[in-house]
């Protein structure tokens, strides 16, 4: 097959043209080998489809590309991608590519393998923790090779890695306000450049350029070179061009939460019909979308990030035509006859046929004294993946015993010295599924503390040290950390439904048949204020025409699979809602 328009004569000659450039350089793709002509083939390919924007280089050997990646490393040049033949001189792919891990932590990581070794090669990901594999033949690229690597690099590129022509962020680690923009744009998968104000020489010359006080953090600089001193995230979202207003006044269907529920019913939605609008009020992703890795979602058998699907179902639901607002609040929900109207958090209105709620849950918040004013300080609700990058080679602390703490504790592990867990319970096994179980017990610097629970935090300006007690043994310590990641509970906030929709206890919205009141007589009753002759569809509210759907609803399975299930089901029973108020009309 010959290379589209634009690609070089030789893969060869562009590889070793990479291979000398400086720090200043691209980021490169490293295709490993031992086939001549295999290799000849996989540099061409990648020249052809990424020439533009990365350097190719190659090897044919595991010796020679470790000698390439550790050469790289120390002369601070960036590496995107390592391809690797699983039968090499010298090795296997799966040895080499976990070496490369250890090099390039950050670097994504592919095996190509032969169809007799796949069914291998599915039960070693996990021991080698690479990102994707691809049985050859390989070609057509178009069709086996670039859709994986175009997945995979879209990843890379919205993380943190110093690429020309990003944005860069000025800051100080363990400054708030430095954190909640570096978390917005990481979630919203937005590639920026952290230059951090203690340890990057360049990090002091925006404020020699600009006059502009140390005090002021963060800044954020722009590719056009304006900068944003200390900005807010509706006015960063201004500036990188997303959707903070929606462009109509009326839709089919407004969907308050974009959380796997949100964004399934955004995507079914709009690609059967449906004038869909999705307002966020932080970043598209919800709670899973800061999940380090998703190693049970069907279809994945590498596993993805929380970041990963989202950006997908992003793209998804764009390709549909679903408008997303973000960052964007809904502060208030009412019927106006037939239609159904959210107020916004800068005072608009937005009407619509139906309202689909799925704002998701957020952690519960630790009840510690002085937690509080550490919060972002070393202190953090979660986590994203760009915050594995500042704790290289420290003692980190991760409270929490489900699959989102085990998920982050194996993430965090690649880069810290030691991650401890710190569970309530007296096993993992409680709240946590069994593979993750067994990967933790398997990861060397991964250590889990039962029946352990955190009592007090230490440091001024930010997090130093820890206290625990062991609540078996009643003993506690004091332990220096500058990482605490909280991952426990699940809290919907709901608050602003009060008196609108039915909730239970806790605060999660009753749907369909958990509605019903069961009176002495034990009759089955209908919600208080239904008017309808028909009881309410299996995820309708006690509200007709306002349906809720994942972590939000009463009663849901709280998994990514079963939230993207039930805003998927969700927008069934709407077009049943629409369908049966049409008929009513007549």
């Amino acid at each position: 097959m010959r290379p589209p328009d634009g690609c070089r004569n030789t893969a060869a000659d562009s590889a070793r043209g990479c291979a000398s450039g400086s720090g200043d350089g691209p980021a490169v793709l490293l295709a490993v080998s031992g086939d001549e002509q295999e290799l000849r083939l996989l540099a061409r390919d990648l020249e052809c489809a990424y020439g533009d924007r990365y350097g190719v280089l190659v090897a044919a050997s595991a010796a020679e590309a470790l000698e390439m990646l550790r050469g790289r490393r120390q002369g601070g040049e960036a590496v995107a991608l390592v391809l690797a033949d699983q039968r090499l001189p010298q090795g296997s792919g799966l040895d080499l590519l976990a070496e490369a891990h250890g090099i390039f932590p950050e670097a994504k990581r592919v095996l190509l393998t032969a169809f007799a070794d796949a069914q291998v090669m599915i039960g070693a990901i996990r021991k080698a923790q690479i990102d994707h594999y691809i049985v050859k033949p390989w070609r057509p690229p178009e069709q086996n090779l670039y859709p994986a690597l175009r997945d995979l690099l879209a990843g890379w590129e919205a993380g943190p890695n110093s690429a020309p022509g990003t944005v860069r962020i000025v800051g100080y680690r363990f400054s708030p306000r430095s954190h909640e923009t570096r978390d917005f744009f990481a979630r919203n998968c937005v590639p920026y450049e952290w230059l951090d104000v203690e340890r990057d020489p360049g990090a002091q010359r925006p404020f020699d350029a600009s006059g502009v006080s140390c005090s002021a953090l963060p800044i954020v600089i722009f590719p056009d070179g304006t900068q944003l001193v200390q900005p807010t995230n509706a006015e960063i979202a201004e500036k990188i061009g997303l959707k903070v207003r929606p462009e109509g006044r009326f839709y089919d269907l407004v969907i308050v939460g974009s959380g796997p529920a949100g964004l399934a019913a955004s995507v079914y939605g709009a690609s059967e019909g449906l004038r869909t609008v999705t307002v966020e009020r932080q970043a598209p992703g919800g709670q899973a979308g800061l999940s380090s890795m998703i190693e049970n979602y069907l279809g994945f058998p590498a596993g993805l990030s929380g970041s990963d699907l989202a950006r997908r179902a992003v793209a998804q639901a764009r390709k549909f035509g679903v408008e997303i607002v973000a960052p964007q609040t809904v502060t208030r929900l009412r019927a106006d006859g037939p239609s159904r109207v959210v107020t916004l958090s800068d005072g608009s209105e937005l009407s619509a046929h139906v309202v689909l709620l799925t704002p998701g849950v957020e952690w519960r918040r630790l009840d510690v004294p002085g937690i509080e004013r550490l919060t972002g300080a070393g202190v953090y609700y979660g986590g994203t993946l760009a915050e594995a990058f500042f704790c290289r080679g420290e003692d980190i602390y991760i409270v929490g015993g489900a699959n989102a703490a085990g998920q982050a504790a194996l993430y965090f592990s690649r880069y810290a010295k030691t991650v401890t867990m710190l569970v309530r319970e007296d096993s993992l096994a409680k709240y946590m599924s069994q593979y993750l179980i067994e990967q933790i017990e398997a990861t060397r610097n991964v250590r889990v503390r039962l029946q352990t629970i955190v009592v007090g935090v230490q440091g001024d300006t930010r997090l130093e040290a820890i206290t625990i007690r062991d609540t078996a043994a009643g003993k506690e310590d004091t332990l220096p950390t500058s990482a605490l990641f909280i991952f426990i509970g699940a809290e919907p906030h709901t608050e602003w439904l009060d008196g609108v929709v039915e909730r239970d206890s806790r605060g999660f919205i009753l749907t369909g048949p958990d509605l019903e009141d069961r009176s002495a007589g034990g009759k089955m009753e209908r919600p208080s204020g239904w008017t309808l002759e028909r009881e309410p569809y299996r995820l309708e509210s006690s509200v007709p025409g306002v349906f809720a759907a994942g972590d939000v609803r009463s009663g849901s399975v709280k998994r990514v699979a079963a939230g993207v299930g039930e805003g998927a089901a969700a927008v069934q029973f709407i077009h049943q809602y629409l369908g049966s108020t049409r008929q009513e009309r007549r």
